[in-house]
């Protein structure tokens, strides 16, 4: 696990727009309008051969009564908990304002290093005038304008000089279970019903759960661990159509997972908070279970959970390969059925294909479709090999990759789920030219 860096500071100071400096990417949104990122934003930053994940947290606004202020102010203490170093931002245009203050007041307790960035620096006038920032209370500031990147890399010369080294994950040979999902949906009842204890804290509170806590547990004489992550935020309901992400602790457990759990409400149904977990996950490669929690409270007819699978399959067409798979966690109704579920995805991810079973595969395949005529010239699909297993990883060399059609890269994919059965695995297929 990378070191952490998180970037606070009140709102409209600079932080997206330093966010995105740092990692080379227009990720977060960037806008005049104060308040903008509303949630934790994260990515992956690289300088002088140190990587580190960067955190772009909310405006902070300390004591407001609002909802949205307080849910900011939230993020920026979990933010410090969870950073080895922090950036603190400043706005020299506008100087030292009573927030700065606050916040600057927060950060002298902090024993962790916080750099003092005093951002849209951008002329020698605004430099000039940027030492009135040392009355904040640190030793150390640093000049810079994060929208042309000047002043950034002293600054980063420093920051990565005090950042600890890379952590390994949790080392075991048992395979790995996160439980993820929003809030709520009873992820730590789910685990403390498999362990037959209070494991983890359960209360009405959503997001009880900060930490990701790691439990090794047996079943069938089979151990697993189990992570119980942090729950997912819900999207903030803004007028802006403003996407957000996952809390950076969620986000590790799915880079260290084999399978990932996702855990719904079954009467709040699947959201898009669900299914930007599920890309994630897809992303990383990950094995994929979803579990309906608390079916016990939905009224049921003869088709109800078919029809229920049908419908969160019809919002992800592209994933309809993730089994699903109804459980109480109250009640420990089929609480086990995820971890055989979990258990035949893990065997699936391990799938080996032989190169010679794979090629008569495909000759089949393509007898029952042919390759179509591209610009007037029939694509031919040579042979493919696997060069990967868990997870799985094919390799098909033709005459004209690029030309290949998504629809029939789609056939593929399906054929081959079809035949050697990759229930709840993304598979990779790379295209290449023979």
């Amino acid at each position: 696990m990378l070191p952490v860096v998180s970037i606070i500071g009140r709102p409209n100071v600079g932080k997206s727009t330093l966010f995105n400096r740092l990692i080379g990417k227009r990720k977060a949104i960037v806008h005049d309008f104060s308040g903008v990122t509303r949630d934790r934003h994260y990515g992956t930053a690289f300088w002088n051969d140190v990587d580190f994940t960067i955190i772009d947290t909310g405006g902070y606004v300390p004591d407001d009564d609002d909802v949205m202020l307080a849910g900011i102010r939230e993020q920026v203490h979990i933010a410090i908990e969870e950073s080895s170093a922090i950036i603190f931002v400043v706005d020299v245009e506008t100087g030292i304002t009573d927030l700065d203050q606050a916040l600057a007041a927060i950060l002298r307790q902090q024993e962790k290093p916080v750099f003092l960035i005093v951002n849209k620096a951008d002329n020698e006038e605004r430099r000039w005038n940027s030492s009135e920032f040392y009355s904040l209370g640190f030793d150390e500031l640093f000049s810079l304008s994060a929208i042309n990147g000047s002043g950034t890399g002293e600054f980063l010369d420093k920051l990565v000089e005090v950042l600890p080294e890379p952590t390994p994950g949790i080392e075991t040979e048992h395979p790995k279970l996160a439980i993820v999902g929003r809030p709520n949906v009873g992820k730590s009842s789910y685990v403390n019903a498999l362990l037959k204890t209070d494991r983890s804290i359960v209360t009405e509170i959503a997001g009880t759960t900060r930490d990701t806590i790691h439990t090794e547990f047996t079943y069938n004489d089979k151990t697993y661990m189990l992570m119980d992550t942090a729950g997912l935020r819900r999207r903030t309901k803004v007028k802006e159509n403003i996407e957000f992400y996952s809390t950076i602790r969620t986000m590790r457990s799915l880079m260290e997972c084999d399978v990932a759990v996702l855990l719904i409400d079954a009467e709040q149904g699947f959201e898009s908070q669900d299914m930007r977990v599920l890309a994630e996950a897809e992303r990383f490669n990950k094995g994929i279970v979803i579990a309906v929690n608390k079916w016990d409270l939905i009224d049921k007819e003869t088709n109800t959970f078919r029809d229920y699978v049908a419908e969160i399959h019809d919002r992800i067409k592209m994933m309809q390969y993730v089994p699903v798979v109804s459980i109480s966690a109250m009640n420990k109704k089929r609480i086990y059925d995820v971890i055989e579920l979990a258990d035949k995805v893990i065997e699936n991810r391990k799938r080996k294909i032989s190169t010679a079973n794979l090629n008569k595969f495909i000759e089949k395949m393509k007898q029952e479709r042919p390759l179509p005529f591209v610009r007037g010239h029939q694509l031919k699909l040579n042979y493919a090999t696997q060069v990967k297993h868990n997870p799985p990883v094919f390799a098909f060399f033709m005459n004209k990759p690029k030309e290949l059609p998504v629809n029939y890269r789609r056939f593929i994919e399906n054929k081959l789920r079809e035949e050697y059965d990759f229930e709840g695995v993304p598979i990779t297929m790379v295209f290449k030219e023979k």
